[in-house]
């Protein structure tokens, strides 16, 4: 049994399928910026050189930040189990024209402790271990004495207004055939200069905590061994040691180590 075609006429869409609004882009001239000394694209020549794009390294810093911290944990604890860190640095901004470069950031502590809530004796003490995550902020000051490679110079936007001559009638008090000649207060004209800037940042490089930490306030556990104690406080001494490399986006010369490739690289004699 043949099944019977069906075709949907234009007449039964209820409303318009699909919608086309195009238009013609307009062709824009550009020019090629000119570059001293800038060599053919196809380099034949291993001694010529050519101009990249890349992060060069200003400066790298190994930075000593000292931090005095009180911590409080949720529960008491009977010892600290163990602690992971890890820093994170949340900013690093160089002032080019102070040569101060501004550091903030914290370091990610994950704190494992061991508590005294299931059962105590005169002979022992048994818990559960728990943990606690923290953050221990930080933010310096230091200043760059010596670049490798000193960032490029800061180029400031600009603007100038600019005005046409206008001879216009005086008022009925002045001979009729002087004018006024001045500029024309009815408009105003402006140039604007706009330089965007390669801002400098940071890149870690490795980072060494070391720490002291002195349990405070420990109190005795009622029926337990005589010198198990808990707390909750503790004053923690920190020395960071941080290393980071500071670059930015410069435009540099460099040697050209391979010949142009063969546009042709098969067989085509």
């Amino acid at each position: 049994m043949r099944r019977k075609s069906t075709s949907i006429e234009a007449s039964d869409c209820p409303k318009k399928c699909a919608a086309v609004d195009t238009e013609t882009v307009p062709f824009c001239d550009s020019d090629p910026v000119k570059m001293k000394d800038l060599e053919d694209h196809c380099v034949t020549d291993w001694k010529k050189k050519k101009l990249v794009k890349i992060p060069v390294v200003l400066a790298e810093v190994d930075v000593q930040i000292d931090l005095f911290s009180e911590i409080t944990l949720p529960t008491p604890a009977i010892e600290i189990k163990r602690i992971k860190k890890r820093l994170k640095l949340t900013q690093c901004r160089l002032i080019q024209n102070t040569k101060k470069l501004f550091l903030e950031g914290f370091v990610r502590k994950n704190i494992e402790f061991a508590e005294a809530d299931l059962c105590v004796d005169s002979d022992s003490v048994c818990g559960t271990i728990s943990h606690c995550t923290l953050d221990t902020p930080f933010r310096c000051v230091t200043e760059i004495e010596d670049f490798i490679t000193p960032p490029c110079p800061v180029i400031p936007s600009k603007t100038k207004e600019f005005e046409y001559f206008s001879a216009t009638p005086l008022p009925s008090d002045f001979p009729e055939k002087e004018k006024l000649l001045a500029g024309d207060l009815s408009e105003f004209n402006q140039e604007s200069f706009e330089f965007f800037n390669e801002l400098p940042f940071c890149e870690l490089v490795s980072s060494t905590i070391t720490e002291f930490d002195e349990f405070i306030n420990r109190e005795s556990i009622s029926g337990g061994p005589f010198e198990e104690k808990t707390f909750k406080e503790f004053d923690e001494k920190m020395v960071i040691k941080l290393r980071f490399k500071l670059l930015q986006n410069q435009q540099v010369w460099v040697p050209a180590f391979h010949p142009c490739p063969d546009p042709y690289p098969y067989d085509h004699k």
